[in-house]
């Protein structure tokens, strides 16, 4: 990458930021009033000490009410600026973060999930927090330091001119090394190895990620110890990098600090012949060597920003990774539904474009209040068929939802006509009236007991401590399957759209919870068209009218379950396969 992309990667971010550009401004001003006070704080204390140390020799009098009330007013200014700066640049920070975390998510949400299937799940979520967080150091360490660097070193240099011309030079050209060439350096030496450093937690944390939700398969396939290895690797080439930064940070550290005390005795050499010329007062002296010292705090951040300017613009450039993709189209206006059928003709759909056909051609037909089974193995393209119907997946042939062909609806519009229940749908950790809401925010009190009721968990809920405000724990843990499930069941029915998409409802249950649930789907079926999709049907062949069979990405089969089941054919040997006997 060039110098030029970088400054297009950084004049993007600013453009993100300017909405909280006053909390930015003011935030840099006041750390920039700290500054100038600490600096003048140094130095009218050395002019100060000095004056009084000589007119004690001297004894001769002199006003110090002058300059120790303007050494109480920079020590007041530099506490209360330093407070200041901290109140202003975090808000301004935390602003950012929402900001920036809201508007990826915007932008990402539209792509899911067929234009981010190339990505973890991990990836992804340590690109919304871990590079969002990284970018809000460009505002803390890297603007917020190189403005006040600049405009703080200009208006010291200036002030100190007035005294002595030679000694603002050479302070001037060690402020150049220490603000300039050393943070140049140190983007140089320090950028590959904090580009690393972000691509190495990723993968850091995409590895345990892994490990941990596979930790069950790793165990039975005895991959514990590869996964550990992996993760161990990981982490040893990531400290590898860091401390190969935390060295080149502590050179910088040294260099400043060498550059602001050679800035000293420049200062030091170049004022004495002034004095001894009386053309510079003897306390000035004092005043100007330590107002050399001083003034270096002002670029002394700059070194570790450019170093970690490259963590940075590596964390940016993965968030516009994502974010620059563009979104599938979609239609300026959705048709009014005009019942709620479902019919498939010819419908192809694949996950990539060198994969194979999850569905190659698939014919379904159901009518408005109809209840068809869509039964098939691993495999056979029925979670293709959700994520047809979701709009989620583009597709060939032909697919008409309510009358009109699904791509004439938008996303939400498409989904707004659909509520799932599948085996694995996410209660979120927050209280049970939170995981409902979820599906109709403006739900009345009425209606979501309804809901629950029909789900036959009504009872159980009115029967914990804290009822409908109990909270879930993390995932739902505190619920058992059956109750999940149920959960699950009634956040569908709350959102009470026509169309029902029940994907493999009962799968891990046992009997007992299984014939609970079968209640309540019962109940749950009626007056909505109903599209249950499993590899068995066992007792829930009782709640549909027909079942067809998918296999290969297509249906091969279809008619009533009983009649069905006493055929030869791709039903029978699903029966004869998932529930012998």
């Amino acid at each position: 990458m060039t110098w030029r992309d970088d400054v297009r990667v950084l004049r993007r971010l600013l453009a993100l930021f300017a909405p909280w550009r006053r909390w930015m401004i003011a935030g840099a001003a006041v750390a920039l009033l700290a500054l100038l006070a600490n600096v003048a704080l140094l130095a009218v204390a050395g002019d100060f000490i000095a004056s009084m140390a000589l007119a004690g020799a001297a004894a001769v009098a002199i006003n110090y009410f002058t300059p120790a009330a303007m050494i109480r007013g920079a020590a007041i200014a530099r506490t209360a600026g330093r407070y200041v700066e901290r109140l202003l640049t975090h808000e301004a920070t935390f602003r950012l973060l929402a900001h920036l975390r809201l508007w990826f998510y915007r932008r990402i949400e539209p792509l899911a999930p067929e234009r981010l299937q190339r990505w973890r799940s991990a990836d992804l979520m340590s690109r919304m927090l871990a590079d969002i967080e990284t970018l809000n150091q460009v505002y803390l360490r890297l603007f917020v330091p190189l403005a006040v660097g600049v405009a703080g070193s200009v208006l010291a240099l200036s002030v100190m001119a007035l005294y002595s011309r030679a000694v603002a030079a050479s302070t001037a050209a060690l402020l150049v090394v220490a603000g300039v060439l050393l943070p140049a350096l140190l983007r140089r030496r320090g950028a590959p190895a904090a580009a690393r450093q972000l691509q190495l937690r990723t993968q850091l944390r995409v590895d345990v990620a892994d490990a941990l939700a596979g930790a069950a398969e790793l165990r039975v396939y005895g991959g514990e110890a590869r996964a550990l290895q992996r993760v161990h690797d990981g982490s040893d080439a990531l400290l590898h990098e860091q401390r190969r930064l935390a060295e080149l940070a502590g050179l910088a550290a040294g260099g400043v600090g060498l550059c602001a005390n050679m800035a000293l005795w420049f200062a030091l050499l170049w004022a004495l012949p002034q004095v001894a010329a009386r053309q510079l007062a003897p306390a000035h002296l004092a005043m100007l060597a330590l107002f050399a010292l001083a003034v270096f705090e002002a670029v002394a951040p700059l070194p570790l920003a450019f170093q970690l300017l490259g963590e940075m613009l590596a964390a940016a450039r993965r968030l516009f990774e994502l974010a620059d993709i563009e979104p599938p189209p979609q239609p300026a206006a959705s048709p009014r539904p005009h019942d709620a059928s479902v019919v498939l003709r010819d419908v192809r759909l694949r996950y990539a474009d060198d994969a194979p056909w999850a569905l190659d051609g698939v014919d379904l037909e159901l009518a408005a209040g109809a209840r068809l089974a869509l039964v098939g193995a691993s495999g056979a393209g029925k979670s293709s068929v959700v994520q047809l119907l979701a709009r989620f997946r583009d597709y060939a042939g032909s697919a008409r939802v309510g009358g009109h062909e699904l791509r004439d609806y938008a996303g939400d519009d498409a989904r707004a006509l659909l509520a799932v229940v599948s085996q694995d749908d996410y209660l979120f950790h927050g209280t049970l009236l939170d995981n409902l809401l979820l599906a109709r925010p403006d739900a009345s009190e009425a209606q979501i007991v309804d809901a629950c009721r029909c789900a036959q968990l009504h009872d159980f809920i009115v029967g914990l401590p804290d009822g409908y405000h109990s909270n879930l724990g993390e995932g739902g843990m505190l619920l058992s399957g059956g109750q999940a499930r149920r959960l699950a069941l009634a956040r569908a029915l709350l959102k009470d759209a026509p169309i029902l998409i029940l994907d493999e409802p009962t799968e891990g249950l046992d009997a007992a919870t299984e014939r609970e649930l079968f209640a309540a789907l019962a109940q749950a079926m009626a007056g909505r068209t109903v599209l249950l999709i499993s590899h068995r049907l066992g007792a829930l062949a009782a709640l549909v009218d027909e079942v067809a069979v998918l296999h290969a990405g297509r249906v091969v089969q279809r008619g009533r379950a009983a009649a069905l089941a006493t055929q030869p054919g791709p039903y029978a040997a699903l029966r004869e396969l998932y529930e012998p006997g």
